[in-house]
């Protein structure tokens, strides 16, 4: 596939996959230009609509090209006769194309649409050879129809009727002639009307007539309400899907109806193999994602059709192998498909936190509590009418804490893919010599507390002394006094208790020991005062964040680089 000046893509080359390709990626990246792409090109029609819109950039000097190459072609495709100067070769092994036909490389043709200026659309035949001898010719308009693909889109009734190029006219051979049942149809049709309408428009139809007589209009002594014969007229649309009690099937919800679509499409993939879905859980439920993803084949070693597809949905990210899903993204106004594999990390990460993989940027937090800070922090931030970190595009990935590796390798997993990755982590652990080096040097970030000391200790080192009593009071209000004067006492060998720390508080006599105790206390391992994602958020939205300025300024400027990075993109 070659694309170039069409609508926000100026270059694109891929080679996609021989089953399903799901092209993923944040919003505006072009994953349904290429649907489009595929579809002007190799649909069967004549004539396409294209504006200055279309081009790229508005810049109609450039034309719009798009060039497929198609493979696996039927023997009338490989006719000599027919197509023998178009006939090329297909290395799988590097994914380029040879001019000439080889014994150790697939057969193919390529087909071509140009607009230019005039917005003419022109579809073409392309090899060296047939441009040396100017010889120029398309596809015969049967092989168009036979290898136009089918399109599931938001309208897609279409295919529940016997139309030219839906899909019910590509299951089989079998072909309804209707002419004579709906001719007939139509004339009784029109007689029945008559019938009923002389009750119903007696009194008109009487008018009418005496009107004509005095009038000496011949109308053969009397007039009649029918159908106007050029109005009862069938078309090729009119035999179509109905249920057993006759109601139409173009009735059903529109994920039924795509379900049921892709599930024809499979049984007629002999017939026309490419299927283009964009959106693909439009109108579907999680489980019917997988359902509708299952009738594609996505579960199959051989793969029973070539499927473009786009997705927002976790949901269909993880029931979809790393094989099968490619990121798209502008990079030096080129865009580039990236495949994101089938490798142990990155498909974990793919299971784990398929939202990532749908964002631009990615801030990996060692734990649940980072993930908290971050988005309690961000809720203030948006209330107050600044840009979020959702709005800059930026997914939170949660580590799950354990060993200090571990946020490297998960960044390092989307940074390999083109993501712009950063890690957010404790210092009381260190990674093993030369991770984070190696990470720095991909390009990635790192933001990590100061001194040796985790999130809990920065928040009760840092913050004022209103902010400390309102945390301590809140941890008290999840696990109630006992416990938590229990974990105090643990860290001091009972040389420091809750009600001597809220007393030193009372009076303004807290120490910058009693801090470090109660940092301590609140990180108690698998017992930790704040350590959930919506424990953190609070306190990070409802004490932190409006005293951030008031904070020790080591603890706020590490704050604010985090902010400043994710809105940076």
């Amino acid at each position: 596939m070659e694309i170039a000046n069409f609508r926000a893509i100026k270059s694109f080359v891929w080679v996609p996959a021989t089953g399903i390709n799901c092209l993923i990626g944040p919003g505006d990246s072009g994953k349904s230009t290429v649907l489009d792409a595929i579809d002007l090109c190799l649909g069967a029609r004549r004539s396409i609509q294209v504006t200055d819109a279309d081009f790229y950039g508005l810049d109609v000097s450039a034309p719009i090209v798009i060039a497929l190459t198609i493979g696996e072609l039927d023997s009338e495709l490989k006719n000599i006769e027919t197509y023998g100067l178009f006939l090329r070769g297909f290395d799988p092994s590097n994914g380029t194309v040879e001019d000439e036909p080889e014994k150790d490389l697939e057969t193919v043709v390529t087909l071509q649409l140009t607009v230019g200026s005039d917005l003419e659309p022109n579809w073409t035949l392309i090899s060296d050879r047939a441009k040396a001898q100017n010889v120029t010719r398309n596809l015969n308009w049967a092989d168009r129809i036979r290898l136009a693909p089918t399109r599931i889109g938001a309208v897609t009734d279409f295919n529940l009727g016997w139309r030219r190029g839906s899909v019910l006219n590509r299951l089989t051979d079998e072909k309804a002639d209707a002419s004579a049942a709906l001719a007939k149809a139509a004339r009784d049709a029109r007689a029945a009307f008559g019938d009923d309408a002389e009750k119903q428009l007696g009194e008109t139809l009487r008018i009418v007539c005496e009107s004509a007589n005095e009038l000496g209009i011949d109308v053969g002594g009397k007039v009649r309400a029918l159908l106007d014969a050029h109005s009862v007229t069938f078309g090729g649309g009119t035999i179509s899907l109905h249920d057993e009690g006759g109601v139409p099937l173009r009735g059903l919800g529109v994920g039924s109806t795509r379900l049921l679509i892709a599930g024809l499409q499979r049984r007629a993939a002999t017939q026309s193999s490419i299927l283009l879905v964009d959106e693909l859980e439009h109108g579907l439920e999680p489980h019917r994602i997988m359902r509708f993803l299952g009738s594609l084949g996505a579960k199959e070693d051989v793969p029973p059709l070539q499927v473009f597809m786009t997705t927002h949905s976790p949901i269909a990210l993880r029931e979809l192998s790393g094989s099968q899903l490619i990121i798209l993204r502008e990079i030096h106004e080129n865009h580039v498909a990236t495949t994101v594999g089938a490798e142990d990390d990155v498909q974990g990460a793919v299971r784990l936190y398929p939202e990532a993989f749908l964002a631009r940027s990615v801030l990996v937090c060692e734990g649940a509590s980072e993930v908290g800070l971050v988005r309690g922090l961000d809720q203030y931030r948006a209330a107050a009418g600044e840009t979020s970190v959702a709005a800059c595009g930026v997914a939170l990935v949660d580590c799950g804490g354990g060993e200090a590796d571990k946020p490297f390798k998960r960044a390092s997993a989307f940074r390999r893919l083109g993501y712009r990755v950063a890690i957010l982590k404790d210092d009381d652990k260190q990674p093993s010599e030369g991770v984070e080096e190696a990470f720095t040097e991909q390009g990635g970030i790192v933001f990590s507390w100061r001194e040796g000391r985790a999130l809990e200790d920065e928040l009760f080192k840092c913050v004022p002394e209103a902010v400390l009593n309102e945390m301590i009071e809140f941890a008290v209000e999840l696990h109630g006094e006992e416990l938590v004067d229990q974990h105090i006492r643990s860290v001091t060998n009972n040389a420091v208790a809750l009600e001597a720390i809220r007393t030193d508080m009372a009076f303004g006599e807290l120490s910058d020991e009693v801090r470090i105790v109660l940092g301590k206390a609140a990180r108690t391992r698998k017992a930790g005062w704040f350590k959930s994602v919506s424990w953190m958020e609070k306190v990070s939205c409802e004490f932190v964040a409006p005293e951030l300025p008031n904070c020790e300024t080591g603890f706020s400027g590490i704050i604010n680089d985090v902010f400043g990075w994710a809105c940076d993109a």
